[in-house]
């Protein structure tokens, strides 16, 4: 099963990539269309998911012998990436998903009962919600409170989780717990349910400037299912391997989407600006060169990491190498950073009208939906946790070193 995902994550073109685009263009017009609603309500996108679910895109990364297209990596960031011109809750709701999948698909362990759930997500569509976050520990998922309790012939968990983003509309939950009442927070595994072997609680609500039809709410999270649900492998390896990169990678894409959306906006306003006055740009078009460069910038950043995990991909020891590491935790902050750069500038460029919510031209939504980047895991925690590592990390004395 691993070298089936290492297949998956290392192709750079997927089996189908004509029928892909397509399915993956139907998608974002449906997400498109429905944008607004989801935003303004707050709810959450279930027009877009079930389109979602129509062009069996849930399950797409799922390798062929369990029922699902054996996609790219790469080609599952392109579809983040569409989503999010379209509607980035969409988009971030969907990142999340093929991030638990593909630490689910890489990591079964040859468990047959994790093997039967991804069947089932291929065959049915089936939205699996992370729960990563818990109580005092905040944003920080290398640290777990709540213990998986072992009984004669089940396992329970009582979590109290203070977000899980659409928990009320997913139909399983990947989380993170300690290995037991007597392990250290770090010493955590991996559990994966479907709707029958929970409940939820809520804890609290989701009113926010943007991203708000993530429903990213807090819950309470009772669990009662069979030992078998819970991942062979420590989740250190996982969360190290697959988790950090995946999610690294697609959370990227989903934000330059919205960048990209609000990039072509902006390039639209000056290209009307400049029909109405007989060519004359506006004063504002310097900020769509801006906007155009850290877009590049931006999904050039992801290109060479996507590149390099592929190359590694099968090799533990250089997926956890202080480099690598120090890497793609790193291109969280990057592109997080330029994104949101390239949305302001955008903005600038169209001026008032950007600045309207009522105009054609309008960045408010885009702009506050990718607010949510440098804060979603924030950029100051990861910059602070990597002080000694950098204080470590040698300087390259050359362009080529």
């Amino acid at each position: 099963m691993n070298a089936s995902l290492s297949e998956t994550v290392s192709k750079t073109v997927s089996l189908h990539p004509s029928t892909l685009i397509a399915r993956a263009k139907a998608c974002a017009e449906v997400a498109g269309q429905f944008a607004s609603s989801v935003d303004s309500t707050p709810r959450f996108p279930s027009e877009a998911f079930a389109e979602l679910k129509k062009q069996n895109l849930l399950g797409t990364m799922i390798p062929t012998e369990l029922g699902g297209d054996g996609t790219s990596l790469a080609d599952v960031m392109d579809i983040c990436y569409s989503l999010g011109q379209a509607c980035a809750a969409t988009a971030m709701i969907y990142a999340m998903h093929q991030i638990k999948l593909a630490c689910i698909i890489r990591h079964t362990g040859g468990s047959t009962a994790i093997e039967a759930i991804l069947r089932r997500v291929a065959a049915e569509q089936l939205l699996l919600a992370s729960s990563t976050t818990e109580g005092n520990a905040g944003g920080n998922v290398r640290a777990s409170e709540a213990p998986i309790e072992t009984a004669a012939d089940h396992i329970t968990l009582q979590r109290k989780a203070t977000v899980i983003s659409y928990a009320q509309y997913a139909d399983g939950i990947v989380t993170t717990a300690r290995r037991s009442a007597t392990s250290e927070a770090d010493d955590q595994v991996l559990l994966v349910v479907l709707k029958e072997d929970y409940s939820l609680e809520p804890l609290q609500g989701w009113d926010t400037l943007g991203m708000r039809g993530t429903r990213s709410e807090g819950f309470s999270l009772l669990v009662k299912t069979s030992p078998e649900h819970v991942m062979k492998q420590a989740y250190s390896e996982i969360h190290t391997q697959t988790m950090v990169p995946v999610a690294h990678l697609t959370w990227g894409s989903v934000w330059a989407g919205i960048a990209s959306a609000a990039t072509t906006k902006s390039q639209n306003f000056v290209r009307k600006a400049a029909r109405q006055s007989g060519g004359t740009l506006p004063p504002g078009a310097a900020h769509l060169t801006q906007a155009v460069s850290t877009l590049r910038s931006l999904r050039g950043l992801l290109q060479s990491a996507l590149s390099e995990y592929q190359d590694i991909l099968d090799d533990p020891k250089a997926i956890s190498s202080l480099n690598f590491q120090t890497t793609i935790t790193l291109l969280k902050v990057q592109v997080s950073e330029l994104a949101l750069s390239t949305v302001l500038s955008a903005m600038r460029c169209c001026g008032l009208t950007g600045y309207r919510n009522d105009s054609e031209f309008s960045i408010g939504r885009h702009l506050r939906d990718v607010l949510s980047a440098p804060l979603m895991i924030n950029n100051d925690r990861i910059l602070n946790g990597l002080g000694t590592t950098t204080l470590m990390a040698p300087i390259p004395k050359s362009i080529n070193g």
